[in-house]
């Protein structure tokens, strides 16, 4: 296995997205390591809010919404995920798993901001930042979660099924299109092309190919039992806990509400199911999901 290294020339003059680079190296597993890249904006005393995305994104999908929460007082915080953006990409498929990234993100969470923070979740960010949640719930003030859930088996939606084996057998494994059409709002060729930029070839995303394999959505996969023993810490998580879900999203777009029913913190919340906001809703409805960070925030105590 190879531990590919992204090409900075990729990354260059990508729209709306002049974040300085920050790093650290974590332990892969197996004797690799790689280095994970994360955005780090705000003042580094302000109240710091976690930005964790998913499939197959990376940290430019938090371009919009980071300026509007740095200008209400966060210091806001975007990882690339491994396999994902500018961090290394493993090029095995078979080596990425869900406790892998549980324990990636969490060395990146305990060297980077260790003290409680704000969380902002959607799509495999939930499914990580959640788990963490519920394993850790003294580590988070308030959470914000759009188009996630925290699965423990079941029967997958014929939706998923096919998402899923497309990811794996689809010889044309377009990132920035699967972006495009899973929005509500139009992106620029230069938009596009940015959600390319980290899979400039097929051994580049593994990663991207892999996290559909992994959701736990039928009886006896891995993450099953971690997942429910950690929803006995998510469902009683008592700070706020705002669920603002796309409506036009076909895979998730029914999971808020079976949120906003098990969490204790989740009460009496303004859950909502925004128009015009697909899957990747951080790119259609950029200002309202901001805003409602902001809102947890101060319900929490924070701002």
């Amino acid at each position: 296995m190879q531990i590919l290294t992204s090409d900075p020339a990729r990354f260059a003059n990508l729209p709306d997205y002049d974040f300085a680079e920050h790093w650290i190296t974590v332990d892969l597993g197996e004797g690799h390591s790689g280095r994970m890249h994360y955005i780090d904006e705000g003042p580094r005393d302000a109240p710091p809010v976690l930005l964790f995305h998913g499939e197959p994104s990376w940290s430019f999908l938090y371009r919009k919404m980071i300026p509007v929460l740095v200008d209400a007082g966060f210091r806001c915080l975007a990882p690339d995920l491994i396999g994902f953006g500018k961090s290394d990409k493993p090029d095995d498929i078979a080596f990425y798993t869900y406790d892998r990234h549980i324990s990636w993100l969490r060395q990146w969470r305990e060297a980077v901001v260790p003290q409680p923070a704000a969380l902002f979740c959607q799509d495999w960010g939930g499914l990580l930042g959640l788990r963490l949640v519920g394993e850790e719930p003294e580590k988070f003030t308030c959470v914000v979660a759009s188009n996630t859930f925290l699965p423990t088996g079941g029967t997958p939606s014929p939706a998923f099924l096919a998402w899923r084996q497309f990811a794996k057998s689809s010889p044309e494994f377009q990132i920035g299109e699967l972006l495009q059409r899973a929005t509500a709002t139009e992106r620029t060729p230069e938009e596009v092309a940015a959600y390319d930029a980290p899979f400039p070839d097929e051994p580049s995303k593994a990663g991207a190919r892999a996290f559909p394999q992994l959701v736990p959505v039928e009886d006896g996969m891995d993450g099953i039992e971690q997942n429910k023993r950690a929803w006995e810490g998510l469902a009683a998580f008592d700070k706020p806990f705002l669920t603002l879900f796309g409506a036009d999203d076909p895979v998730t777009g029914g999971l808020g509400k079976t949120l906003s029913e098990r969490i204790k913190g989740a009460e009496g919340m303004p859950h909502e199911i925004l128009s015009t906001c697909g899957h990747f809703c951080q790119e259609d409805r950029p200002k309202e999901l901001a805003e409602g960070v902001v809102l947890a925030a101060k319900k929490a105590g924070m701002l």
